[in-house]
């Protein structure tokens, strides 16, 4: 284990972060190009995906490489984790929490119901987890559930990875010695996300209302916006401080910096796309119009193309 650096994390970590190969990424045409879908290819790289554990403050420490950023916040109360991953990363998530600490497994909190954040509900609550998540992440693992943007349905979860304490806006919990706030965004990413935030610690995970370093994923099939994702942003900015250590849900854990030049790219971009709809322009004009030229070399170097965030985009202005 080692100290995480915010601002110096390489691509490698980045890749980590999402589960995702090199070489699903380094496709002709991307991801998305893939034959089996961005679902089955994701699980695939989660299988050998590598599990980096970065200790941030008091006794939470951050996990990448399964899906969505894991955090873990240790004590004698029991292991509490933030998201789930994939199952089939199991073996070295349980490897990479034991050589944490000890301490058995004893609660998990969803940030939003996707697959790369909760598809490890069941073995987490086999293993002795009690799951908290907000009401609709509850509701969209229960029943067969469609993700448009990923040409995907997913069926309902088996019974043990459905959340068993949810809430609809605020929740809190106290557990080794340290305040933990759960609050429901408005549909920002989903419906379904949610904050959570180590009060003692001053760290504060976002879930996927931010991807730290690339266009994010917005699945419009159960709530999400753009115009959620921009609000998501700023409700996040006026809570955080320049110390805050902010965990993303997608890429390396970041600051109140880059967490404002994320917003900042989003509504920049979002302005672009809405003018060229405006002015009568269609998708395919849209996209050949290259709104988000200005911030591609950043920002558009990932799972969500230059052309594949613009259509998000333009799917909500």
């Amino acid at each position: 284990m080692h100290m995480i650096d915010a601002r110096t994390l390489s691509r490698r970590s980045l890749m980590a972060a999402t589960g995702i190969s090199a070489a699903a990424l380094l496709t002709s045409r991307g991801l998305f190009a893939q034959e089996t879908g961005i679902v089955p290819t994701m699980v695939k790289a989660a299988a050998g995906a590598r599990i980096e554990i970065h200790p941030l403050r008091r006794n939470i420490s951050v996990l990448e490489g399964s899906g969505g950023n894991i955090a873990v916040l240790t004590g004698q109360d029991g292991k509490l984790l933030i998201d789930a991953g994939f199952t089939v990363s199991r073996p070295r998530i349980s490897a990479a929490l034991a050589s944490i600490t000890s301490d058995p497994i004893r609660s998990l909190i969803n940030t939003h119901w996707h697959v790369d954040h909760t598809d490890g509900n069941a073995w987490l609550h086999a293993a002795g987890a009690t799951i908290t998540a907000h009401a609709n992440t509850g509701k969209h693992l229960s029943v067969a559930t469609r993700v448009e943007g990923w040409n995907y349905t997913f069926p309902a979860a088996p019974p043990g990875a459905i959340p068993a304490k949810v809430f609809d806006q605020k929740h809190s919990i106290h557990v080794n010695d340290t305040s933990v706030l759960l609050k429901h965004y408005t549909p920002a990413h989903t419906d379904s996300d949610i904050s959570v935030h180590f009060v003692e610690a001053d760290i504060l995970h976002v879930g996927d209302t931010w991807w730290n370093g690339f266009y994010p994923f917005i699945d419009y099939s159960t709530g999400g916006a753009i115009d959620g994702m921009i609000r998501a942003a700023e409700d996040n900015l006026a809570i955080v401080t320049d110390k805050t250590i902010i965990i993303p849900g997608h890429g390396p854990v970041g600051d109140k910096s880059q967490l404002a030049e994320y917003r900042d790219m989003l509504v920049s971009i979002r302005e672009n796309v809405a003018e060229l709809k405006r002015q009568g322009r269609s998708l395919e004009q849209t996209v050949a119009a290259k709104p988000t030229a200005t911030y591609d070399a950043k920002w558009g170097q990932f799972l969500m193309t230059p052309a594949i965030f613009t259509g998000l985009v333009f799917s909500g202005v």
